[in-house]
């Protein structure tokens, strides 16, 4: 487990719909994400990008939302319930060391770890585990806070991400300075 993890009632004012203007989901992964893709968010917290991306894959598509935290997933669960998102997310507690999982071994289409790797004591096995998770030619945006991560300290984390077999690829659109969009190559990647 991480040092440091986002306390709940911090999670509580990540919900504020003001956010939005500063970070709106939908500008950020409606360039990735499209109905009947399986996407993959660790770290999920309260939910934040999960129910837009929950809207996103459609009732076809699968959102595989994984956190450490019980109480996170809690909110999750009855927002997404209320919103009638819930049969279209898979909520997934982590117990043990590493994300838990092995069932999804090349099924994924889409990744998002946005404001969580920071938080990762072992960051080469979390890119290890989402490698493994992605289907050939599938993605991984990982988005990490200015205010909590050097530059220098991303580049290491990017770095960390291509030793697991990740390669670069240009963001259609740029999102923020500590952002980047990595591929699984295969599938002509």
């Amino acid at each position: 487990m991480a040092k440091h993890v986002c306390p709940p009632w911090v999670g509580y004012l990540l919900l504020c719909p003001l956010r939005k203007l500063l970070e709106n989901p939908d500008k950020i992964l409606g360039q990735f994400v499209r109905e009947g893709m399986v996407v993959l968010e660790p770290g999920c917290g309260m939910g934040y990008f999960t129910l837009p991306l929950a809207r996103m894959v459609g009732p076809e598509g699968r959102v595989v939302a994984v956190d450490i935290q019980g109480r996170m997933l809690s909110v999750v669960r009855r927002s997404a319930r209320k919103a009638g998102l819930l049969d279209r997310i898979d909520l997934r507690r982590i117990e043990t060391e590493g994300l838990g999982l092995e069932d999804l071994s090349g099924r994924v289409d889409f990744a998002a770890a946005l404001h969580l790797v920071h938080e990762v004591p072992d960051q080469a096995r979390f890119f290890i585990e989402i490698w493994n998770s992605l289907k050939p030619g599938g993605k991984l945006l990982v988005m990490e806070p200015r205010g909590h991560v050097s530059l220098d300290r991303f580049e290491q984390t990017v770095a960390t991400a291509e030793k697991a077999g990740f390669k670069q690829e240009v963001l259609p659109r740029k999102i923020r300075d500590r952002c980047v969009l990595l591929v699984k190559p295969g599938n002509g990647v």
